[in-house]
């Protein structure tokens, strides 16, 4: 490791991001990848552009200028059939590749390819690489882990016909021996109005030879790291600036799941499903979120299946001769390479049925469709006709001058800032196709247009939407052009579905677009997308004011219940929102940091930063106003588009923007105290949710609970009723939403005793079996929680098609010590724990074992 590594060794939950940024950046990837469901790997090679870090200054003078003029004579002309390597030299590094797989170590020999050791060519021990270290040789770090690195070498740049045309606007040639030097920077630094030729260069430099006699670079591989040496050479700016990695991912690589779709045992899938190490166990990378890259990835795989990355364009497969099909994807928008997203399978595209009476969008890009749901309801299109300012908007709208680097900004062109609705499809496995389209693609647009309303110009240019395997982790994640869902939000009312949907919609903006600079604050992805969620929610269902602030009000209530719960039963060290306090954004002297508590196991399935960041939110709106909060939150889109953040960045503008805010008294200071830097629930919250208790949404479901608690009492063995007192089956309880129901069934919770009788009546009057996963799973905790085993199938039932929500279901199987419920945790168990997510199998083996 570089100096100044010493004092990075990770605790045992911390993340290590050894990357060392500041020496040298990946600007561009280019991935060459074959998926193998046989043997659950994925192989090829990966690219690499590189740019130097600070300081990296070279000096020059007149005889480097003179060489300089004699290699700039040895570049080949374009050649308009050129396809980088010849069919020669390309069926030759294929060759290489496959015989590094496919032959085992030890067996590889001089006379089939040069330069092969005992091991992987170029791989050294822990012990000869430290001792290699003396020699000050620079060392590139990329984060790495479970990757079989096979081989890497440098790439000749300067073979690649037609390269010159990048030096003709320079005023001298290049020094001498830096001709591939130049051409990559001079590639690096063209202009985003170029960026189709760009592209082009970047994928014939990929499969351009080695420089001629050059020997392999040496390489080392630890639990977190790959680490690459060139012999000789002691600064970043000498290093070699376009890197080619031959390796093979691992079957246990925690970056993607490998597991089987909802289709059946012989239908397989990978994802990659946001792990807690991102993606360095699929493609060595720079981690830290500084290290924003564009990519191109062209990806392999048996034909009958689907490949969706999270590219700009929507790929369309070419049939290869071998069987497999080919898929190219790009993105032009650099961004960290934590948000690179694959999934392969057998997906069905959802597709717009012709008007039978039944679910329809007749226009799915088309924000003016109008859609009706399973239950046959309409769903109207969202108005778009308000004035900006009418909606809070800055004067000014999307227009103006983008701060972020340079590339292709959709903020910049009028088609974008019109197009209410991105092109937008929906993938599931086909056992599933019916229901995704009668719930997800109606959906779709209305929320896609109400983000436009709120947001401002999609930062993206189309969106899939892929629902994933039952195992899982969580009920929905996003990425740029993709986002996952749960199998669960497809059940029961589209309320649960809806909102998701919102909420992934908006980490296009919150998360992605706008991405945080420290990993550890979280809640500003995760915390705006839970607030803005329910604002977008609202515009979908056309809610009055009235209606939307009940709304609001309610999931409000709901959502500091759930709060105060997990803040009761957490450690205090997770419960903060900016864990390394004056700290946070601060890296080494390489770049290389650790994320605190990343590797946390309780960490995945803690909501405090969606939960007390979007509170944070609802207290700093209070300050301004709800419309014009939502107003300076497309401004801050606006300001910050395509570029990392900390929180002050967002505090410090928003209080500069209200000075009313200061003279109130709020500061940045007291922010980071109240909400940000410690633990437990702030002040201003325990006397908020007092208000929200009167609001008539919750006010109905207490009385619901009021009649219910009465029904108890009738129904308990040797209760009488009283002459003339009317017969408790006759109650007329109310029709009440999802979230009321779930407000209802928490609040019975609170009952020492349920009898079956009256269980059975509370499902019967709600239909809770037909619910959504929300509402089900308080059914299951009041079924475990009673013992009552005629509904012990709602629990199986439960655990294995939501197991994104069933983790701690378990643990409340177990806990009562009562041998049927613990027979079904493990019945439960046995069933989903091949295909269960990592995170979650390690909580519940805990559980159970």
């Amino acid at each position: 490791m570089q100096s100044g590594e010493a004092n990075l060794d990770p605790n045992k939950d911390d993340l290590p991001l050894r990357a060392n940024t500041n020496h040298m950046l990946v600007k561009h990837y280019v991935l060459d990848l074959e998926v193998h469901f046989d043997r659950k790997t994925i192989s090829g090679n990966i690219v690499l552009f590189l740019e130097p870090g600070k300081g990296a200054l070279a000096e020059s003078s007149d005889a480097d200028l003179e060489l300089g003029k004699a290699e700039l004579e040895e570049i080949p002309e374009a050649d308009p059939s050129y396809t980088s390597l010849s069919s020669s030299e390309q069926s030759n590094l294929e060759a290489q590749h496959q015989f590094c797989l496919n032959e085992p170590a030890g067996s590889q020999t001089a006379a089939t390819v040069e330069n092969y050791d005992d091991k992987q060519v170029g791989e050294h021990d822990t012990e000869s690489w430290e001792e290699e270290a003396t020699c000050k040789d620079f060392t590139l770090v990329l984060d790495c882990c479970d990757l079989t690195v096979l081989k890497v070498e440098e790439v000749d740049v300067a073979s690649v016909p037609g390269m010159k045309v990048l030096l003709n606007d320079c005023e001298q040639p290049p020094q001498a021996g830096r001709l591939s030097f130049t051409l990559v920077e001079r590639l690096l630094a063209l202009s985003s109005a170029r960026w189709q030729e760009q592209h082009d260069f970047y994928r014939q430099c990929s499969t351009a030879p080695c420089p001629r006699g050059a020997a392999p670079l040496s390489f080392h591989t630890d639990s977190w790291s790959l680490q690459l040496r060139k012999r000789g050479l002691h600064s970043p700016h000498d290093f070699p600036r376009v890197l080619r990695i031959w390796y093979e991912t691992q079957p246990t690589g925690a970056s993607v799941r490998w597991t089987r779709t909802q289709d059946g045992r012989l239908v397989c899938c990978v994802y990659t499903m946001g792990s807690p190490i991102n993606n360095r166990a699929l493609f060595p990378c720079q981690e830290p979120p500084v290290a924003m890259s564009t990519w191109q990835a062209t990806l392999r795989a048996p034909s009958l299946n689907t490949a969706l990355l999270s590219g700009e364009n929507q790929a369309v497969p070419v049939q290869e001769d071998s069987g497999l099909s080919r898929w190219t994807y790009y993105v032009t928008m650099p961004m960290p390479a934590s948000t690179f997203t694959l999934a392969v399978g057998q997906w069905q595209e959802a597709r717009v049925k012709p008007l039978t009476g039944a679910h329809v969008l007749t226009e799915p890009h088309n924000s003016g469709s109008e859609a009706s749901t399973s239950d046959g309801s309409s769903l109207d299109k969202v108005d778009h006709s308000a004035d900006q300012s009418s909606q809070g908007a800055p004067a000014g709208g999307d227009e103006g001058t983008c701060s972020h680097m340079d590339y292709p900004c959709r903020y910049t062109l009028d088609q974008a800032r019109r197009e209410a609705v991105i092109p937008h499809r929906v993938f599931s496995p086909a056992s599933l196709l019916q229901q995704v389209e009668a719930k997800v693609l109606p959906l779709l647009p209305a929320c896609l247009a109400a983000a436009h309303i709120v947001l401002g110009v999609h930062p993206f240019s189309h969106l899939d939407v892929l629902i994933v395997p039952s195992g899982f982790s969580s009920l929905g994640m996003a990425s740029p052009h993709i986002a996952f869902l749960s199998q669960s939000v497809l059940a029961g009312p589209r309320d649960l579905s809806g909102a998701r949907l919102c909420h992934e919609i908006a980490h296009a903006w919150f998360g992605l677009a706008i991405g945080a600079r420290d990993w550890t604050e979280e809640w500003i992805s995760e915390g705006f997308a839970t607030f803005l969620e329910d604002v977008l929610w609202a515009k979908v269902q056309k809610l009055s004011q009235g209606e939307e602030e009940e709304r609001l009000h309610l999931r409000a209530l709901l959502r500091w219940r759930r709060l105060h719960d997990e803040l009761q039963n957490s450690e205090q060290e997770l419960q903060i929102l900016r864990p390394h306090k004056e700290s946070t954004g601060v890296v080494s002297e390489s770049g290389a940091s650790t994320v605190k508590h990343g590797l946390n196991p309780d960490k995945p399935f803690m909501q405090v930063h969606y939960l007390k960041g979007y509170f944070l939110l609802k207290f700093l709106a209070g300050f301004t106003g709800h419309e014009q909060f939502l107003a300076f939150l497309r401004l801050f889109v606006r300001t910050y588009h395509g570029q990392l953040v900390l929180s002050q960045d967002f505090l410090q503008m928003l209080l500069d923007h209200f000075p009313d805010m200061k003279r109130r008294g709020l500061s940045l200071r007291g922010i980071y105290a109240d909400w940000l830097d410690a633990p437990g629930i702030p002040k201003w919250l325990w006397e908020e949710s007092a208000a929200w208790l009167q609001t008539p949404l919750v006010a109905e479901v207490q009385q619901e609970v009021t009649k219910w608690i009465h029904f108890m009492r009738s129904h308990r063995k040797g209760a009488k009723r009283k002459r003339g007192e009317p017969s408790s089956l006759k109650v007329n309880f109310k029709e009440m939403g999802p979230e009321q129901i779930v407000l209802l069934l928490e609040l019975l919770l609170e009952e020492e005793k349920m009898s079956v009788s009256v269980l059975q009546a509370l499902e019967r009057t709600y239909n809770l079996r037909m619910q959504d996963a929300e509402v089900k799973h308080r059914w299951c905790e009041l079924v475990v929680k009673h013992k009552h085993s005629a509904a012990y199938k709602d629990v199986e039932d439960f655990l294995i098609d939501d197991q994104a929500m069933g983790v701690y279901l378990y643990g409340e199987l177990m806990v009562h010590e009562d041998s049927r419920q613990q027979a079904l945790a493990r019945r439960c168990f046995a069933l989903t724990r091949e295909h269960m997510d990592p995170a979650a199998l390690s909580v519940v083996s805990e559980m159970i074992l």
